[in-house]
């Protein structure tokens, strides 16, 4: 499959530590990233700063998908699109990163969603710019698949609240965020790296046929 995605975008592309050094700086200004300004986006990024600290502290990766992570023997590109003011980025963003730096065969490149819209366009989720999302690509910038936004069960999860309340989903975002929080904090990261476990062997056989 050819992509939308090209060199240019790769040198746009931020490492992580520079995705969270933009963030805390962004945040000594009482700002956060995309052109929603908001008061309550701000909050919401100075929340995902402190999430992001503890799963950076907190996460051990499974040995399965470490051992996934050695099989990588092809030079990948992991293009994340995602924004400081994401309550799901924040819980995930930091366990992809973790997972790209056990493979010096992986270049992380982390790109803000609302300055890349081409990008963001050609991953949507159910017609919807939903983030984080993971693009994998081969050396020739060709897409082998994609993860995102959300691991299944909190997806899952999201389309039952959504179900439930319509088109006045929004008047319960506080609660809805509230339950997501709950369910990452009890899940501890594992839903995420099983499912990357099962994407990467999918890749892998991608690259290998």
């Amino acid at each position: 499959m050819s992509n939308v995605i090209k060199p240019q975008h790769l040198e746009a592309g931020m490492s992580y530590s520079a995705y969270r050094q933009l963030i805390d700086n962004l945040l000594d200004q009482s700002k956060t990233t995309g052109p929603n300004q908001s008061e309550s986006y701000v909050k919401y990024t100075e929340l995902n700063v402190r999430r992001m600290r503890r799963v950076e502290k907190t996460t051990k990766l499974q040995p399965e998908l470490i051992a996934q992570l050695e099989k990588v023997n092809q030079s990948w590109v992991w293009v994340l699109l995602t924004e400081g003011w994401c309550g799901d980025a924040a819980q995930s963003v930091p366990v992809i990163a973790q997972m790209a730096e056990v493979s010096p065969n992986i270049q992380l490149h982390i790109l803000l969603r609302d300055e890349h819209p081409e990008v963001m366009d050609a991953y949507l989720t159910n017609g919807g710019r939903s983030i984080p999302k993971l693009i994998c690509l081969n050396e020739e910038l060709e897409t082998l698949g994609s993860w995102g936004p959300r691991p299944e069960a909190a997806q899952q999860l999201f389309d039952e609240f959504k179900e439930r309340y319509g088109d006045k989903f929004r008047d319960h975002y506080s609660e809805w965020s509230e339950q997501l929080q709950l369910w990452y904090a009890r899940d501890r990261t594992q839903a995420i790296q099983e499912e990357f476990s099962r994407e990467i062997a999918s890749w892998l056989a991608i690259t290998s046929a």
